[in-house]
């Protein structure tokens, strides 16, 4: 499972030691946070050395995956990285293979709770870039990349877990 902005390291941590039969590929487009995911990683035998990505990027350092996970990340970026992870996810996935997407989506045009607007707010007043995204958006992001949105899973917080499938590759 490839994890796009591991951030510090903790998410990535966690699950290695819980589903240690799974081999965990961390990145972050931070390098600064490198040496963080390392050492929340250290002596986690399923876990590989943490790689700088950038998403947006036409080229990424990582081979074909059976997954990729990536949470709070899609709304605090332009709308070119959120396209630039679901292209890169696709290319990268295994016929089969799926992306997990976790952080608060609107629906329908709306958001889905008075906490989610107001944190879109803040959000564009930091960067206009930014903002909580679309779940239509995103989806239709995905299909047009050959990824279908297979469920939306309720998430606490007002979060969802979106889950999209890689079809098969008409290589």
């Amino acid at each position: 499972m490839l994890e796009v902005a591991s951030g510090t390291g903790q998410h990535v941590a966690t699950f290695a030691a819980a589903m240690p039969g799974l081999r965990f590929a961390p990145t972050e487009l931070d390098a600064s946070n490198l040496d963080s995911i390392a050492a929340w990683t250290e002596g986690m035998s399923n876990v590989a050395a943490p790689i700088q990505l950038d998403v947006t990027a036409p080229d990424w350092p990582v081979g074909r995956v059976d997954a990729v996970f990536c949470a709070n990340m899609i709304h605090i970026a332009p709308e070119a990285v959120v396209g630039g992870l679901i292209r890169g996810a696709s290319e990268h996935l295994v016929a089969g293979g799926l992306l997990a997407l976790y952080g608060p989506f609107r629906v329908g045009g709306h958001h889905t709770a008075p906490s989610n607007a107001a944190f879109d707010a803040s959000l564009r007043a930091r960067d206009p870039r930014w903002g909580v995204r679309d779940l239509e958006s995103v989806e239709t992001l995905g299909r047009a990349a050959g990824l279908d949105l297979e469920h939306a899973q309720e998430m606490p917080a007002n979060n969802k877990l979106l889950f999209f499938r890689r079809g098969p590759r008409l290589e």
